[in-house]
């Protein structure tokens, strides 16, 4: 996506206001659209991926991802179903409203450097990106798949602690 025809369109807007006011004001004009280049392009950038934000949570489990190619955005997306919506549990097609885009948090989840590249390679192959993947492996945990079988079978008396300590 080229950014130049906003930008230029911004600075025509500028100096076609400019030139109502007369000399000063246009010698002001062209003393602001030097740098108003730069401030334009990240304007759109962040409003660009303000939007791919709010389009990824309307895809999940796929998503939209800005990336910068020169100085032009470029859009990428990643349908991981080949454009149906797949419950993770069931396989069955999930309506958008199901994925309500609303109850969406952010979480900051930090990882040791070998397993965050595991979790890279392993997303790269699945064809997903690293959040998407992981949302599904969060969600194959809590639905049962992929878990570690707990041991239920416990002695008379034993106890098991779990969770953190000071």
């Amino acid at each position: 996506m080229q950014l130049n025809h906003y930008v230029t369109a911004v600075q025509q807007q500028l100096d076609t206001a400019a030139e109502a006011g007369g000399p000063e004001a246009r010698a002001l004009s062209e003393r602001l659209t030097a740098g108003l280049e730069s401030t334009v392009r990240l304007v759109l950038l962040e409003a660009l991926s303000d939007a791919a934000s709010e389009i990824t949570l309307e895809l999940a489990p796929g998503s939209v991802d800005v990336r910068l190619r020169d100085r032009d955005p470029e859009f990428v997306v990643n349908n991981p179903h080949g454009g149906d919506f797949e419950a993770v549990n069931e396989g069955q097609p999930m309506a958008p409203e199901d994925l309500d885009g609303a109850s969406t948090s952010r979480t900051t989840l930090r990882l040791p450097d070998h397993l965050k590249q595991q979790v890279e390679d392993a997303a790269g192959k699945d064809g997903l990106s690293v959040n998407s993947w992981l949302v599904r492996a969060v969600a194959d945990a809590l639905n049962g798949r992929h878990s570690t079988p707990r041991a239920t079978n416990r002695e008379r008396g034993e106890q098991n602690f779990t969770g953190w300590a000071r």
